[in-house]
């Protein structure tokens, strides 16, 4: 009892300064989102912030979620395929966890200028093969939107799979060999026991990459459309708007945001609490 006071006593401070910032700025949000905080004219409780760009919200909502469930989806499955190479102790192993402490450090700002540079119409991929801008699919500012997700997976495997990968080598090995013993095949141990184990890492993973996406905003405005826009995109540009009238619709964008992201952490909660391992 008396370890576990003195580490709650020792990470107050930095728990404090951290909820001090996230929850103060969610209240802000809502506060002035509703009305009660404006920046010019009288206070008055008000929900017009919310209906005021509706349909440009309900668009933003729905692409949001689109580019969010495919990065995240895409990047779980090529970072568990990472980490079970990782785990064999090989020398290819070696070499994508090389590539993935690389990539880890690697801002998603340069990362999507980069992305722009290699994969757009007049970029270095098509100059390379030798085609021509008109015969180039539009990868960047594209409708599906394909530079963008592509951005986010390959930042966000690198990720997951160093994640993963530390889970699984402190756990895996013991309970393979012992399964290889039985007579159970590599697909087996791979269904039976490699995916069960890192179940859990990945469900944190796949929250955390979500969560990310879903809020990030420079990657989607290098790399997409002009319109649609998702939920970050739209946020900023009504908060840099000259007209001061538009902070109270930035920040119930930034609100409605908010409460997607709770309600992802809360079925990954639920999801993650179904786990043998968490039981």
């Amino acid at each position: 009892m008396r370890r576990r006071w003195l580490s709650a006593a020792l990470v107050t401070p930095a728990l404090l300064v951290a909820g001090f910032v996230v929850i103060g700025g969610i209240l802000m949000s809502v506060v002035q989102s509703i009305g009660l905080a404006p920046l010019v004219g009288d206070a008055r409780l008000s929900l017009d912030a919310y209906g005021a760009n509706a349909d440009e919200l309900l668009t933003g909502v729905g692409l949001s979620l689109a580019i969010a469930t495919a990065s995240t989806v895409l990047s779980c499955v090529i970072g568990l395929a990472a980490a079970v190479v990782i785990t064999q102790g090989r020398v290819t192993g070696r070499l994508v966890a090389g590539l993935s402490a690389i990539t880890i450090p690697i801002p998603h700002l340069v990362g999507a200028a980069s992305v722009g540079l290699l994969l757009s119409d007049a970029g270095i991929l098509p100059r390379i093969l030798g085609i021509s801008s008109g015969d180039w699919p539009d990868i960047v500012g594209g409708a599906w939107w394909a530079a963008v997700v592509f951005e986010y997976t390959w930042k966000e495997s690198a990720f997951v799979a160093l994640v993963v990968a530390g889970v699984l080598a402190s756990r895996v090995a013991r309970y393979d060999e012992t399964a290889a013993l039985l007579g159970a095949s590599r697909a087996r141990r791979l269904r039976h026991v490699v995916i069960p184990l890192a179940r859990p890492a990945v469900i944190v993973c796949a929250m955390i990459v979500f969560v990310y996406t879903l809020g990030s905003y420079e990657v989607a405005w290098l790399l997409g459309r002009p319109y649609p826009e998702p939920l970050p995109v739209l946020a900023f540009r009504l908060f840099d708007s000259i007209t001061l009238t538009s902070r109270p619709e930035a920040a119930a964008v930034a609100v409605i945001t908010t409460l997607i992201s709770l309600v992802a952490v809360g079925v990954g909660m639920s999801l993650l609490r179904r786990t043998p391992l968490w039981k």
